[in-house]
C-alpha cells in the first residue's frame, strides 16, 4: 500500500487456482434453456469482458455525458413507475385465480415474449409489466409475501438500470428476488452482489425457491469453495457472492488469458495453463444486482483487489522486524512527523541522520541502500501511528486479519500490499508471513463499469447521487416510502471528554432497556465495542456485542434484537443488510432505539445506522452521542476544534447553548472533509484505472 495509504489495495491471498473441470451438464446457459456452458461459451465471453472501457469524462465532456445521460433516461420517471406498477397491479386479480399448472405455462409465455418480443418489435414495457406480475404472483405463493407498489416500482426500476433507495425495511430482499428473474430472462446471468457471504448464502437459500419456479438455477459464492464447485455456480442463471469474490475470481481468469486476445488463442492458452472444459470460472460479465449499492459502488470504490501469490519463504522476515525496533528508537516530532489523514510519516533531517547512523550498524545489506532503509523504517513507522488494533485490524489465531471499517467485518485472506502487512505484524510481535507478488490489480468502480448491465438498490443512495451518475452513468432514483417514516431523530449530545460520553451513553441505555423498548449501540470499531461493552457491564446491563470477532453469531444475534429491553452493541456490522424487527410488546413500549457513540466519516454511513428504527411506520428513535475527542474532528477540523474547547472551557461536561451548536458544526465540517477527501482517492484511482486501460490493454 503506497505510503501506507489506504489507496494502495489489498492483496487477495494464495496463488491463483487453475482452471477447474467440466460444468456438469445441467448448469444452465441460458436462464431456464437446457443447454451446457460449454468450454468456448466460457472463453467468449470471458475475452469479451476484457474489453476496453471508455475513459471518464473530464472537462467539458462531463457536462456532455451528464446531459446524454439525462436524455437517454428522460422516460423513467418516479410519476412513469408508479403508472406502470399500478397497471402490474391490476394483473394481480387473474393471476391469483390460475391453477399451478396455469402459471407454470404463463411462466414460460412471459419469459418468451420478454426474451424475444423487443427483437421481434414487441412492446418492451408490455412484456416487462406481465413478466413482473408472474415474478410477484410466484413469490407470494412460495413465501407468503406479496409485493407493496412501492416495491413494483422499485423492481422495475432496477429492470430499467437504475440505482434505487429504499429506506430500511422497506423490502429490498423482496424487491430484488422479483426483479432478478426478469433480468436473467434478458441477460442470461446476473451477479447479485452484496456486502457478506453470510447474507449472499442467506439470500440465495430465501430467494431460490422463487427463482427455481421462474425455470433460473440459482447458486452463492462463498469463501471456502473450491474451483469446481465455484465454476458449477458461475454457470447459473442468479449468481449471488460478495464484490471481493467475484472480482478476485474474474482476476484469476485474466491472469489464466493474460495472453490471448482471442478466443482462438484463448483455447491454448487455457489448455497450456490446465484448464479444463470447463473453461474460466466467471463465464464473462453481462449484468449486476448490486445490493448495498453506495456501499460497493462508493465506500470500496477507493480500494483496488490486487491478486497476489506468496513468494516462498519470506528472507526479510528479519528486516521487517529489524525496522520496527528502528522506528521504535525514533523521536516523534523531533524525527519525524505523522499525518494519520493521508497515513504517511515524513522523516526531518535529524530523523534522516538518525536513521542513516542506525542502520549501518545492521549486517543485511538492504541497510546499506539509504533510501531503501529510510523506506523501510517509514513503512514500519506507518504501521506504528496510522494502524491501531481493534480499528484497522485484529489478530486471530496469531494471525493479523483486516477489519473493514465500512462494513465492520473481517476481511478473510486479504492482506495489505507493499511490506505494510508485514510491518504490522512485525509491530505486534508476531510471525511475520512471507511478502508476496502482485499478478493482477483492478479497482471495484473499473470492475462494475464492465457490466453492459448494471443496476442497484441501497437505503443512502441519494447521498451520492452525482457521484454515482458520473462514475457508472446510472440515475438514482429515491423510492417513496409504503408507510411514512415514524422514526424521531432526537437531537445529538456533545461532551468535553470521552468518559463523561461512555458513561452518558450507558446511563441513556439502561434507561431505554428497563423501559422495555431495544437498544442498537452503534460504534465505529472492534476496540469502542469492547469499551461500551464494559462499561454497561458495570451498570449489570445484559448485553450482546456484535463485532468481527463473533461474526458467526451474527444470525442469532440479530434474530433476537429486537425483543423488548434487549441491548446489542455492534460495529458498522449492524448498519448494512440487516433488519431488526421488534417485536409487538417492543413497538408497543416505543420501538427500537438507535444511539450512535460517534458520528462517521460519511454521512451515509449514520444514515444507515439511524435506519434500523422506525421500518415500515413502526415508531422508533434515533440519537448521536459525541465528544470532542473524537478521532473525525481532530484529523479534520483541527483549527475549529481548538475554539469549540475554548467555548466549552470551564462549563459542564456536556455542551449546551453555543459551545453545543459550536461542536456540532465542527463535527459536520469534519465529515464533509472526510468525504472530500474519499471522493478525490477514488477519482484518482479511476485516473489510475483509464491509464492502465490505455496504456497496458489486458493488462
Amino acid at each position: 500500500m503506497s505510503g501506507g495509504g489506504r489507496a494502495g489495495g489489498i492483496a487477495s491471498g494464495g496463488s491463483p487456482p487453475g482452471i477447474p473441470g467440466g460444468v456438469p451438464g445441467g448448469l444452465l446457459a441460458l436462464a431456464g434453456a437446457p443447454q451446457a456452458v460449454t468450454r468456448y461459451q466460457a472463453l467468449y465471453h470471458a475475452i469479451g469482458s476484457r474489453a476496453r472501457r471508455e475513459p471518464s469524462p473530464t472537462g467539458l465532456d462531463k457536462l456532455a455525458a451528464r446531459a446524454r445521460l439525462a436524455w437517454m433516461t428522460r422516460g423513467v420517471t418516479l410519476g412513469w413507475l408508479r403508472r406502470q406498477a399500478e397497471m402490474t397491479d391490476a394483473l394481480a386479480p387473474g393471476l391469483r385465480e390460475l391453477g399451478e399448472a396455469a402459471l407454470d405455462r404463463r411462466i414460460d409465455e412471459v419469459r418468451s415474449a420478454l426474451v424475444l418480443g423487443p427483437r421481434r418489435g414487441g412492446d418492451v414495457h408490455e412484456a416487462t409489466r406481465h413478466a413482473l406480475g408472474v415474478t410477484r404472483e410466484v413469490a407470494r405463493r412460495l413465501t407468503g409475501e406479496s409485493a407493496y407498489l412501492v416495491q413494483l416500482m422499485g423492481a422495475l426500476a432496477l429492470a430499467n438500470g437504475r440505482i434505487i433507495e429504499m429506506l430500511t425495511g422497506e423490502g429490498k430482499t423482496l424487491t430484488g428476488s422479483i426483479a432478478a428473474p426478469l433480468i436473467a430472462w434478458r441477460h442470461r446471468h446476473v451477479h447479485v452482489l452484496t456486502v457478506n457471504d453470510y447474507l449472499a448464502k442467506r439470500d440465495a437459500e430465501s430467494r431460490g425457491p422463487i427463482y427455481k419456479r421462474c425455470l433460473i438455477e440459482c447458486g452463492a459464492i462463498q469463501q471456502e469453495q473450491d474451483p469446481a464447485e465455484r465454476a458449477m455456480i458461475y454457470a447459473r442463471g442468479i449468481v449471488y457472492g460478495t464484490p471481493k469474490q467475484v472480482t478476485a475470481d474474474f482476476l484469476r481468469d485474466q491472469i489464466q488469458l493474460r495472453q490471448a486476445s482471442s478466443l482462438w488463442t484463448a483455447r491454448s492458452v487455457n489448455a497450456g495453463a490446465g484448464g479444463g472444459p470447463g473453461g474460466p470460472l466467471v463465464p464473462g460479465l453481462r449484468a449486476a444486482m448490486v445490493d448495498e449499492a453506495d456501499a460497493v459502488l462508493i465506500d470500496e470504490g477507493v480500494v483496488p483487489l490486487i491478486i497476489a501469490q506468496a513468494r516462498g519463504a519470506d528472507a526479510m522476515a528479519e528486516v521487517y522486524l529489524a525496522s520496527s525496533v528502528l522506528a521504535a528508537s525514533l523521536s516523534k516530532g523531533e524525527d519525524y512527523s505523522v499525518d494519520l489523514v493521508r497515513k504517511r510519516v515524513e522523516l526531518t533531517a535529524r530523523g534522516s541522520a538518525r536513521c542513516r547512523g542506525l542502520c549501518e550498524s545492521r549486517p543485511e545489506a538492504i541497510w546499506r541502500a539509504p533510501r531503501r532503509a529510510e523506506e523501510l523504517v517509514r513503512q514500519a513507522l506507518v504501521a506504528r501511528h496510522c494502524y491501531v488494533r481493534g480499528r484497522q485490524y485484529e489478530i486471530v489465531d496469531g494471525r493479523i486479519v483486516i477489519v473493514d471499517e465500512f462494513t465492520g467485518r473481517v476481511l478473510a485472506d486479504r492482506q495489505w500490499e507493499h511490506g505494510l502487512h508485514q510491518s504490522v505484524e512485525a509491530k505486534e510481535g508476531i510471525e511475520v508471513s512471507g511478502d508476496r507478488q502482485t499478478l493482477a490489480r483492478i479497482s471495484f468502480q473499473r470492475f462494475f463499469r464492465s457490466y453492459p448491465f448494471l443496476c442497484g438498490m441501497t437505503g443512502t443512495a441519494a447521498d451520492a447521487t452525482g457521484e454515482l451518475e458520473r462514475t457508472y452513468q446510472r440515475r438514482v432514483m429515491v423510492i417513496p416510502t409504503n408507510r411514512p417514516v415514524a422514526r424521531a431523530d432526537v437531537p445529538a449530545r456533545v461532551f468535553r471528554g470521552g468518559d463523561a460520553r461512555w458513561n452518558a451513553v450507558a446511563a441513556e441505555v439502561q434507561r431505554l432497556a428497563l423501559a422495555g423498548r431495544p437498544v442498537l449501540v452503534g460504534t465505529r470499531s472492534v476496540e469502542a465495542s469492547r469499551h461500551v461493552s464494559t462499561v454497561l457491564a458495570a451498570r449489570g446491563v445484559p448485553h450482546a456485542v456484535l463485532n468481527a470477532l463473533n461474526d458467526k453469531e451474527e444470525a442469532a444475534i440479530i434474530l433476537g434484537a429486537g425483543q423488548a429491553g434487549a441491548v446489542v452493541v455492534a460495529t458498522n456490522m449492524a448498519g448494512r443488510g440487516t433488519d431488526v424487527k421488534p417485536t409487538r410488546d417492543a413497538v408497543s413500549a416505543g420501538g427500537l432505539a438507535v444511539i450512535l457513540t460517534e458520528m462517521h466519516g460519511a454521512r451515509r454511513i449514520d444514515r444507515q445506522f439511524r435506519g434500523r428504527a422506525g421500518r415500515q411506520g413502526d415508531p422508533g428513535t434515533s440519537q448521536m452521542f459525541l465528544s470532542l475527542e473524537d478521532e473525525l474532528p481532530q484529523l479534520y477540523a483541527k483549527r475549529l476544534l481548538r475554539l469549540a474547547k475554548v467555548l466549552a472551557t470551564g462549563g459542564p461536561e456536556e455542551l449546551v447553548g453555543t459551545a453545543r451548536n459550536a461542536a456540532l458544526h465542527v463535527f459536520t465540517l469534519g465529515q464533509r472533509a472526510n468525504e472530500r477527501r474519499d471522493r478525490s482517492m477514488r477519482r484518482e484511482v479511476m485516473r489510475q484505472d483509464d491509464w492502465v486501460d490505455k496504456h497496458l490493454p489486458g493488462a
